[in-house]
């Protein structure tokens, strides 16, 4: 779970595609002695070599409160690996439609195994519901689609992959911090150097919490001593609880995502997680559920999300759904986690379109960044993924051109750019 999920779906999808029937090893097992890598030069640290990098580090953790005990006993774990700065620097989006991405990770055997544990830890689900606000499908989806509920949580040594992190200079300040932390989950006795066996990019347990925020928000659910996120199922419900009311800002007893059916008059500009309207609202606008009941006709605010466009699915997403988005920001996992949730609680399948969706192959979808890039907006990386900023960047293009405003690219919106020298609007903002 990443300060914005470290903004890396690709992590997820590579992860879960193939669950993993390796299981964590006993707490003896050891890491295999990683092999020997010369890292890259350091520029950010003025050119200083990985072992003096290592041992400010090691200082500035003793600074924050980690005794020299953890340290010495965490050292044979603070290696570099080149390998994890490589698929750190290589990581990529699949440019997966959502019906695709949601089919999978949100299969129904995934909502069924939710719903079994739901049952089967039910004194856990119900004291975190209790504490925090959280629902149990809310927890069980993001347990899911992390680890397939601990079935697959990474394989790799965590300190390891911090600390190669934390000397590559992308994101070196964050990493450290993650290191320093990771040291600290150690140093209150909640796991071992050895035990601390996770994702390439240092997520730990069976929710795939970041260290930070281990120390932070995990918590001992089960009574023994210890925040255990990699074997008690109790310590993983009660942290995930936790982090999703406090560090998410969870809203107690407020929906978080709704399939709705919209009607093919709809003001398309409006249907943007920017946007947020009464239920009233929309109701007006002809909006209804998939069987075509009423909305509620009340002051609820809620936004029109269209993750394909407007002959796509359509969903109604509520001030909780930034809890999705705050967990990981790649919007198609934010709305599959937000929609196997609603499974898992009971809501019915996801109607299929009517008609297939047209996508952008990659290459022309990223043509069309480089296009959006010339007249004038910041795409972030062009790199052919519908990404949030490129959703913006459309969404003010199509309204310019006159064409309906869904933030989904398609070949009408990539001819007129092509035709044309246009600039984007002085008004438009890219979130």
């Amino acid at each position: 779970m990443l300060q914005t999920r470290l903004a890396i779906a690709a992590v997820v999808f590579a992860a879960l595609s193939f669950p993993a029937s390796a299981q964590l090893p006993p707490p003896s097992a050891k890491p295999a002695a990683p092999k020997a890598s010369v890292p890259r030069a350091a520029s950010c640290h003025n050119g200083a070599s990985f072992d003096r990098f290592l041992a400010e580090v090691k200082q500035q953790a003793l600074a924050a409160g980690v005794s020299q005990r953890t340290i010495a006993e965490a050292s044979p774990y603070l290696v570099y690996d080149q390998g994890i700065v490589y698929r750190d620097r290589g990581q990529r989006v699949f440019g997966q439609l959502f019906t695709e991405f949601a089919g999978r990770m949100a299969a129904p055997y995934r909502m069924q195994n939710g719903q079994q544990h739901i049952k089967q830890y039910a004194a856990a689900f119900a004291r975190a519901e209790k504490e925090y606000g959280v629902p149990p499908a809310v927890i069980a989806a993001f347990w899911g689609l992390e680890s397939d509920f601990g079935a697959n949580m990474g394989n790799l040594p965590t300190l390891k992959s911090l600390v190669s992190l934390a000397y590559d200079c992308r994101r070196s300040e964050m990493f450290v911090g993650e290191t320093i932390a990771a040291l600290k989950i150690i140093d209150r006795g909640d796991l071992h150097p050895d035990e601390m066996i996770g994702s390439w990019a240092g997520e730990l347990g069976q929710t795939q919490f970041l260290p930070v925020h281990y120390v932070n928000y995990a918590v001992d659910y089960d009574g023994d001593g210890r925040r255990d996120l990699l074997r008690s199922p109790a310590d993983v419900i009660g942290s995930t609880a936790n982090y999703i009311a406090n560090g998410l800002k969870w809203r107690r007893g407020e929906p978080w995502l709704e399939e709705i059916r919209v009607p093919p008059n709809l003001p398309w500009d409006k249907t943007d997680l920017t946007v947020r309207e009464p239920r009233s609202t929309w109701a007006q606008l002809g909006v209804t559920y998939p069987d075509g009941r009423p909305l509620p006709n009340d002051s609820l605010a809620a936004s029109v999300l269209l993750p394909m466009g407007r002959t796509g699915p359509a969903f109604l997403a509520y001030a909780n759904f930034a809890a999705y988005t705050e967990w990981n920001n790649s919007l198609i996992y934010a709305t599959t986690a937000g929609y196997l949730a609603s499974r898992i609680a009971g809501a019915a399948p996801m109607r299929k379109p009517s008609t297939p969706v047209a996508q952008l192959p990659f290459n022309e979808l990223k043509e069309l960044q480089q296009l959006l890039v010339r007249a004038g907006f910041n795409v972030g990386k062009i790199d052919g993924v519908l990404g949030q900023q490129s959703r913006a960047a459309v969404k003010a293009m199509q309204i310019k051109y006159g064409l309906p405003a869904d933030s989904w690219p398609t070949a009408e919106l990539l001819a007129r750019m092509r035709g044309g020298t246009a600039q984007a609007p002085p008004q438009a903002t890219i979130r």
